[in-house]
């Protein structure tokens, strides 16, 4: 039997451990007889195993011997590090690894690029960004962030004189927990950062103090924890995708027929995005998921057409997916009509609307390649829609999908390209659009006939409602009259049937019949309705030229986002649009929609909502964005110096790299063989075989190794103390490997591991450990990390003291690339 114990030449000396939970062993089971044949693998030969020895009928062990189990915490950790992720994904080795991070750092620059030309007067040195505060722009009570200091409360700008001069000079004056600060105002502007929480209250818990900056640098190291193992978990992925290959769509001449279809002049804003696009996929070998981002209008599904086009036109099937039946559907109406001139084409909707055999007949012509061009709702994300040969999916404002939908998508990623269209991008896109972990291409160029739509706020009156409605009924237009919830529509068409009683009035909703709504929608984009009462079911795709009034109704109630594609669906003409945004009483108002209103007034010029997007993610916080893990890390910061420090984390990826080691190069230089008692052998099945089923479960990788372990305790129960021994002795060498230390050895009271790791990488893994007791007893010294222990323990004491130092190390393998 082979087995593949770490290092058999240090299993030479057997040491007999007591192990008082058991009666005195019968026999015991040595792991020390080893002999060796030609293959020079060492064996483990059982000669004095009996078969006639009574078994028993279970192993159990006193209970108090789990409830410290250092392995099971071990395992927990790993498992709540690495079960979210793709467990299956190929290795990687380290030169493949370091030319797509060389890919991934050239794009983030052309992400860095187009930012440069969005935010205006932001641009920072070494090409990032810098979030810092202007102080003029604070008020007295803001609570801004101090890089050095922590958080205080801005009190004001005052002039004073030095003591070493007679000239007065401009300070900032913050107040802290333990008193108040005076800074040169030109220092202030270097480090100060205005301080929002993720949530409405905007308060931070406390203040810092000035006495003791020490709390505030472990948030502040607790937040560059947080970022690192955002950044590495994003790389990663990438790194992954940059993996997946297919051929490149060959140029097709007739797209220069089919793109004539288009009956407007492109802006350059949109020639770019068709450029990009025609490059991603007729140049890449990489799978394409680009954002275009541009204001309603702006021709972002033009966009879309010509890449389903290229898609198709290959032979391979195109995806458009939208988040309303309403958008569905008009998205179904201008693909068909555009590709009308190529019957060989078949476009089809699958939607509530359609009776159920006209849904199976549309399943069946998917899964068999039939049907080209399938747009529809999430529906078409669900298990019973089997696919012939898909190519490409567009996706239409990914913010209204939900977190299940999005992980269906993502999951798309690796296996086709990947179009997504926003007028205002959630958050998280936005935030890879800008880290260039994304491609990314702005239609911020309104169209020459486009006129920015007049916003008007204020308080609720039936008086400004029916004026506002009467100016565009006079001028031959139509209004969309929009409330928050279903509640309310009855009541406000009872009022506008009164004040407009030879007008046609009509409601829709999501929870009407299919066929009236779509006959409600219907008439409406004819004209025949002239006041549409609804919900925000018309926030995505109704393009109605003659509609260019739109009234919103208990506005605080809405998110920004929609609030700017409601806004987005007059205007479409070249007629001047007006936006009538009525709120109940602003003192009514909590500070955040009082926010989100002030910045839906400051973005009313045409193509903003790329900057719309970006003060959602101010306004809302991070929870929405990277998981409400992240939040308490943002909190303990504040937005501002978060977004900074993940700049400053992207800029430096290639640092956050760790090189392990391979498994049967580690050496572990102590001399430990415990013996198993014979009633646990006895009772295990075939023990050589599953120990070494251990040992190749570790040689893989540290997830196969907790996996082993918890089916081994799942079906024989919790191992005697001796057999603890052997798996830590198999963990401390994963764990070793991973960490790119290739050998462990004790000298009197100091342990040294021999490592590859950068001094960067140890200060990062150290500064993330919790346990002050190993991180202050480790020191760095060129090529080995040395611990001096207090005292010089036994060999089983010393293998505890290792496993336990390095699985304080191995918690932050996450914010780490493992290639």
């Amino acid at each position: 039997m082979t087995s593949l114990l770490p290092n058999p030449d240090l299993i030479t000396t057997p040491l007999l451990f007591k192990f008082c939970s058991f009666p005195p062993p019968r026999r015991l089971f040595s792991l020390s007889k080893i002999t060796r044949n030609s293959s020079s693998l060492p064996l483990v030969t059982v000669s004095s195993l009996s078969a006639t020895t009574a078994k028993p009928t279970r192993w159990r062990e006193k209970p108090e011997l789990a409830e410290s189990d250092s392995i099971s915490l071990l395992n927990e950790r790993i498992r709540r590090d690495l079960g979210k992720r793709d467990t299956a994904r190929p290795a990687m080795d380290s030169e493949e690894a370091g030319k797509y991070i060389q890919m991934v750092k050239e794009q983030q620059e052309r992400g860095l690029q187009k930012l440069k030309r969005v935010r205006q007067g932001t641009a920072a040195v070494s090409g990032g960004f810098s979030y810092k505060v202007d102080p003029y722009s604070l008020l007295s009570g803001d609570y801004v962030v101090h890089k050095k200091v922590g958080i205080g409360r801005f009190v004001g700008i005052k002039f004073d004189v030095p003591k070493d001069s007679s000239e007065p000079l401009e300070y900032v004056f913050i107040e802290y927990a333990d008193g108040m600060a005076k800074l040169p105002l030109k220092q202030a502007s270097r480090l100060l950062y205005r301080y929002n929480l993720p949530n409405e209250t905007k308060r931070p818990r406390t203040l810092s103090r000035l006495s003791d900056t020490s709390v505030w640098e472990r948030r502040k190291t607790k937040g560059k924890v947080a970022i690192q193992k955002m950044v590495v978990d994003l790389m990663e992925l990438y790194l992954h995708r940059l993996r997946q290959k297919r051929y490149p769509y060959p140029k097709n001449p007739v797209m220069t027929d089919f793109a004539a279809q288009f009956p407007y002049n492109a802006t350059p804003d949109q020639k770019q995005a068709f450029l990009d696009v025609d490059k991603d996929l007729t140049e890449r070998e990489t799978p394409m998921d680009r954002l275009i981002c541009g204001d309603v209008g702006f021709g972002k599904t033009e966009v879309a057409l010509r890449a389903i086009f290229c898609v198709v036109s290959a032979g391979k099937q195109a995806m458009v997916l939208a988040p309303t039946i309403v958008l569905a559907k008009q998205h179904y109406d201008v693909i068909s009509e555009r590709f009308s001139l190529y019957p060989q084409i078949k476009v089809g909707l699958l939607s509530r609307f359609q009776t159920k055999a006209e849904k199976e007949e549309y399943l069946e012509m998917i899964k068999s390649g039939h049907l080209n061009i399938i747009v529809g709702t999430h529906s078409l994300l669900g298990s019973r829609v089997v696919y012939s040969n898909l190519g490409l999916l567009v996706v239409d404002e990914e913010q209204r999908f939900g977190v299940k939908q999005k992980e269906k998508i993502a999951s798309f990623k690796t296996s086709v390209d990947v179009l997504t269209l926003s007028a205002t991008p959630i958050p998280r896109t936005l935030y890879l659009a800008l880290t260039g972990f994304r491609d990314a291409s702005l239609i911020s160029t309104p169209p020459p006939e486009r006129i920015p739509i007049k916003t008007h706020l204020s308080s609720f009156r039936k008086e400004k409602v029916i004026e506002a409605i009467k100016n565009e009924l006079d001028r031959g237009g139509q209004v969309f009259y929009v409330l928050p919830r279903i509640k309310g529509l009855e009541e406000v068409m009872d009022f506008l049937e009164e004040a407009f009683p030879d007008i046609d009035i009509a409601m829709a909703h999501g929870k009407q019949y299919s066929k009236q709504l779509e006959e409600t929608m219907e008439r409406f984009a004819q004209g025949k309705i002239k006041i549409l009462i609804c919900t925000n079911i018309v926030e995505s795709g109704l393009d109605i030229q003659n509609a260019n009034t739109i009234i919103i109704q208990d506005v605080q109630q809405f998110g920004l986002a929609q609030l700017y594609q409601l806004r987005g669906r007059v205007g479409r003409a070249d007629k001047e649009a007006h936006a009538y945004l009525f709120y109940p009483d602003k003192s009514l108002l909590s500070d955040q929609a009082l926010e989100r209103l002030s910045a839906l007034e400051e973005c009313r010029e045409l193509g903003q909502g790329f900057q719309l997007a970006e003060k959602d993610m101010g306004i809302r916080g991070f929870g929405t964005i990277f998981g409400e893990q992240q939040t308490g890390d943002v909190g303990n910061v504040g937005i501002d110096l978060f977004f900074e420090m993940l700049f400053e984390s992207l800029s430096k990826v290639e640092e956050l790299r760790i090189f392990s080691v391979p498994y049967n190069l580690v050496k572990i230089d102590i001399n430990i063989n415990p013996r198993l008692p014979s009633e646990y052998v006895n009772y295990l099945e075939n023990p050589m075989e599953i120990i070494n089923e251990a040992e190749k479960a570790a040689e893989k990788d540290m997830w196969s190794l907790m996996q082993f372990t918890e089916n081994l305790r799942r079906q024989y129960g919790k191992e005697p103390y001796s057999m603890e021994i052997i798996l830590k002795k198999l963990y401390v060498r994963r764990m070793a490997a991973d960490l790119g230390v290739n050998r462990i050895f004790a000298s009197g009271k100091m342990v040294v591991m021999k490592t590859n790791m950068s001094k960067k990488v140890f200060k990062l893994i150290t500064d993330s450990m919790t346990c002050d007791v190993y991180r202050s007893s480790l020191i760095y010294d060129g090529d080995q990390i040395m611990a001096e222990l207090l005292l010089e323990l036994p060999r089983e004491q010393l293998l505890n003291w290792m496993f336990q130092c390095l699985s304080e190390l191995y918690a932050s393998l996450p914010a780490l690339i493992k290639y």
